[in-house]
């Protein structure tokens, strides 16, 4: 276990980074409503330029930072990785969702490039455009479900954590008296 300003400090960066990433999500996802519905071909261009740059330089490293202190916090305090449902549901949609990102920053940077280079008629990439705004809007959804798992921390040990319960390897950190 983490001494308790260690842990304060690894907490608040982890609170900082998930909810720069979720921010820096809505951002991009208003980004892409812009390009998807303005017909001034400057603003949509310079709509996919800042979304490529929003993602590598803000959007790709917050999901990282968010993740391995996400990690850093579960297994330095009492309330472990595996023991309840409410942490790991929280990694099976993180991990996902960051490798998600990870694949679709090609798509956003072929998106950029052709805009920085190319007019842009309403018509053009169209399927593409439909694409980084909808996985935006799906990520946002998730970025949302994983604060309200870490905001309400509903009950519920695995069967691992409560196996460990029964060795007394663990103590089951009070809901009520926990921020």
């Amino acid at each position: 276990m983490m001494p308790s300003l260690l842990r304060k400090v690894a907490l608040t960066l982890h609170v900082v980074c998930s909810v720069g990433w979720f921010g820096a999500v809505a951002a991009f996802l208003a980004l892409a409503l812009v390009g998807l519905t303005i017909l001034d071909d400057p603003v949509v261009r310079a709509a996919y330029v800042a979304m490529d740059l929003i993602t590598g330089l803000i959007i790709v490293p917050l999901s990282v930072a968010a993740t391995v202190t996400g990690l850093v916090q579960s297994l330095s305090t009492p309330w472990g990785l595996f023991r309840h449902y409410w942490i790991l549901a929280k990694l099976v949609i993180t991990i996902p969702s960051t490798f998600i990102l990870l694949t679709h920053t090609r798509a956003i940077n072929y998106m950029s490039i052709v805009a920085a280079e190319f007019p842009i008629a309403p018509s053009d990439l169209r399927e593409l455009r439909v694409q980084l705004a909808v996985t935006a809007g799906a990520a946002l959804v998730a970025l949302l479900v994983t604060t309200a798992l870490s905001v309400f921390k509903p009950r519920g040990l695995t069967p691992y954590g409560w196996r460990k319960l029964r060795e007394g390897r663990i103590v089951v950190p009070d809901l009520d008296r926990v921020a």
